[in-house]
């Protein structure tokens, strides 16, 4: 791996986890177009971990309070909004990698990507406080959580508008969402990392140098620090749908790629 290539993903990996575009579905096609390999393991962990820190950063009055706090209905309501999400991905992981890479179906993907942000949008009756959020909330959310799993999907925008059609207010539902994406990525890094431990080959196989981890990590954090502060701005102005617009061509592109011209699908 290039430094040039640590940099470019590192800033995919840290606009897309944040902005409602899905950072899989960008890697994968990424991937494809520039003929970069799949980045090692010790190298995803550590962009991840970028990602975390620009979370931690943005949010971190609230991290504390579930620190000081470890018994609060929020440390519920974020077990509850977890519980789904662990168990279909740990049912469909194995699924998932085999057959969720393919050009249709990121084409797919990005389309009902595109339509979840166009429906968020247009929920306007939200009257709900964080106060109000209740358990079942926190469950529905967790199972559009669950649904962004496959590549393509986006995370951040699914689970917001599952918050918002629960009548959970924007502001309420960007947060809440956020703090089940520390959950999740942090849940993720700690699976991928039992899987670098059972492994030799991610540690041995040469290609990925400290500098190009530093690289990318530096890139997720900064880029995810202030993707996060721009989502939060657009969420509340009700302006998700101009990333419907965009999800929409890339599907286009990559359908036309994956019908006519076959070269990277």
């Amino acid at each position: 791996m290039t430094y040039l290539q640590a940099l470019i993903l590192g800033i995919v990996q840290g606009v897309a986890e944040f902005l409602p575009i899905s950072s899989s579905g960008h890697l994968i096609v990424l991937q494809r177009v520039f003929g970069m390999e799949e980045p090692a393991m010790t190298f995803d962990i550590v962009v991840h971990i970028g990602s975390l820190v620009a979370i931690a950063i943005v949010f971190w009055r609230d991290i504390w309070e579930l620190i000081k706090n470890p018994f609060s209905k929020m440390t519920g309501l974020l077990i509850v909004g977890t519980i789904p999400v662990v168990v279909a991905g740990f049912f469909l992981r194995n699924i998932m990698e085999d057959n969720f890479r393919t050009g249709l179906w990121l084409a797919c993907a990005f389309t009902v990507t595109g339509v979840f942000l166009l429906l968020a949008d247009k929920i306007t009756d939200t009257p709900k406080e964080e106060r109000d959020i209740t358990y079942l909330d926190a469950l529905v959310v967790g199972l559009f959580q669950a649904l962004a799993l496959p590549p393509g999907i986006t995370r951040s925008g699914t689970t917001i508008m599952g918050a918002l059609s629960r009548g959970i207010n924007r502001a309420a539902a960007a947060k809440f969402s956020f703090m089940l994406a520390i959950i999740a990525i942090a849940g993720a890094g700690v699976l991928e990392t039992f899987q670098v431990m059972r492994s030799d080959y991610a540690f041995n196989e040469g290609t990925v140098g400290l500098m190009q981890m530093a690289i990318g990590f530096m890139a997720s954090l900064v880029v995810g620090y202030f993707s996060i502060k721009l989502l939060l701005q657009l969420i509340k102005a009700c302006k998700l749908r101009y990333f419907s617009y965009y999800v929409w061509g890339l599907a286009a592109l990559i359908l036309l790629d994956y019908v006519i011209v076959g070269r990277f699908f």
